[in-house]
């Protein structure tokens, strides 16, 4: 057992050592009164470890409390697309913007704040689903975590359980069915409030009778927010403020739904298919 656990704890360490490659510049500073207005411009970007580029010059401009969609083959660059805002990455060439500031420029705790992202694989923590949603939140009142749970459509399910909000999730949420688990990572970010929101792939996974509480929650949630949103079921985007098709070889096609049918191109054939 002591070899075992010296062994563990020595990797546990190496973890806790490890120096992240993203760091805040030397005179970074805060991101305060954030309007929401993105920007991409002239963006490429390959993995250090790959030279192969995976975007290259994409431009996009996302007006702030608008939406944009991004659609298109797997393997085009639409989450890396959505990676480089929080910046996971850093681009390799061009810049991302909030509000006409450079991200680089920003400090990491103050860009993340003002960003929530849903995405298709939900964690969750063994604890109480109250812990589990007042993540988006540390210093949440109960009030604000009940909110939140409400305009996420999952109140009513948490109000009949025995324990109610103390309810214990299990480990990554086991005891929670996929649908019950992306309604409380979407009360997360309704009591996180950002301006810029981050949808990926996030009713995928689901059934039809779960999709359509969970897009009913997401259509409240992008409310006046600047949204971006990865998706496959077209069904779910046709009220994007600008739709992207992107493929391997960058941006393809982009406009409104109406549009892109009229040119009877790549995102007309997707939208017949479905």
């Amino acid at each position: 057992m002591m070899q075992k656990g010296l062994s563990g704890f020595r990797r546990f360490l190496d973890v806790m050592e490890t120096e992240p490659e993203i760091q805040d510049a030397p005179d970074a500073v805060e991101l305060k009164d954030v309007k929401g207005r993105v920007c991409y411009e002239d963006v490429s970007f390959h993995y250090s470890d790959d030279e192969t580029t995976v975007l290259s010059h994409v431009s996009i401009e996302i007006p702030a409390g608008k939406s944009v969609a991004l659609v298109g083959p797997s393997g085009g660059g639409k989450t890396t697309i959505c990676s480089l805002l929080p910046r996971f990455y850093d681009v390799t060439g061009g810049r991302v913007t909030v509000d006409g500031q450079d991200i680089r420029s920003l400090t990491l705790k103050s860009l993340r704040s003002q960003i929530g992202v849903v995405q298709q694989d939900v964690y969750l923590f063994s604890g109480s689903i109250r812990d589990n949603i007042a993540y988006g939140k540390p210093d949440a009142t109960e009030e604000e975590i009940i909110e939140a749970a409400k305009c996420a459509n999952i109140h009513d399910f948490i109000m009949e359980l025995p324990d109610q909000y103390d309810t214990f999730v299990g480990e990554r949420g086991a005891r929670l069915s996929g649908g019950q688990k992306q309604r409380i990572s979407i009360a997360r970010v309704f009591l996180k409030n950002p301006p810029i929101l981050i949808l990926d792939e996030a009713t995928s996974a689901l059934d039809n009778e779960s999709e359509r509480w969970i897009q009913h929650s997401l259509e409240e949630l992008s409310k006046n927010r600047t949204t971006i949103t990865i998706a496959h079921r077209l069904s779910t985007i046709k009220n994007a403020d600008e739709i992207i098709v992107i493929t391997e070889n960058g941006i393809a096609e982009r406009g409104t739904h109406e549009t892109l049918l009229e040119k009877n191109g790549i995102y007309a054939g997707y939208y017949n298919m479905t």
